[in-house]
């Protein structure tokens, strides 16, 4: 009795399968397979035939191997590594100018495609103290560090339209109030101290 009753529990417990049952994955994969176009095998495509963001998605590792970063790698992270790969820096990630000290008449120009973007400033000349973050914007293109003096600006280089913009025709209760600046000492400062 004591036997009968353990096999049928453990009956319960073990999974029943289907002999002809598909993984839910590959059904998935299949059905998706015409929707997306993907890289001809061992193709890369060059970077200015890339045009929407199907164009980045990667051909994967074949089955049994482990995939590489460039089987693998999808998006921005993509299109980094074709950009590389042929030569061309899509992030220009090179230095500011450090060889001299912006002012606001010559500011050292500081590229962006957001609205807002960050710049160190290790002051003038280079590393002559920590590193300052400052903030400009399309709001606030300039702005100046409050150690050495220096004063960067904003290139703004993105879309000319915000993608993010709401209209009003009927969807009131998407939009969002507008950004202001919060008040610092400055606010308070009379006009003939103003810096000109």
């Amino acid at each position: 009795m004591f036997f009968q009753r353990t096999a049928i529990a453990l009956s319960r417990r073990a999974p029943v399968r289907a002999l002809s049952v598909r993984p839910f994955s590959s059904s998935i994969v299949r059905a998706n397979a015409n929707k997306y176009k993907v890289e001809k095998e061992g193709k890369i495509i060059p970077f200015d035939e890339i045009k929407t963001e199907d164009d980045l998605l990667p051909p994967g590792a074949k089955p049994g191997t482990v995939p590489t970063d460039l089987e693998q790698a999808t998006g921005l992270e993509r299109l980094e590594l074709i950009g590389k790969m042929q030569g061309i820096d899509i992030f220009d990630m090179r230095p500011l100018d450090a060889s001299r000290k912006g002012t606001l008449d010559n500011p050292i120009i500081v590229n962006g495609a957001g609205d807002e973007q960050y710049a160190g400033c290790t002051g003038f000349p280079a590393d002559s103290h920590q590193v300052n973050w400052l903030t400009v914007s399309r709001e606030r293109p300039l702005e100046r560090c409050n150690e050495c003096g220096n004063v960067v600006k904003l290139n703004y280089i993105g879309p000319l339209e915000d993608p993010h913009a709401h209209d009003d025709h009927g969807h009131g209760d998407h939009h969002h109030p507008p950004h202001e600046e919060p008040k610092t000492f400055a606010d308070y400062v009379k006009p003939e101290y103003w810096y000109r």
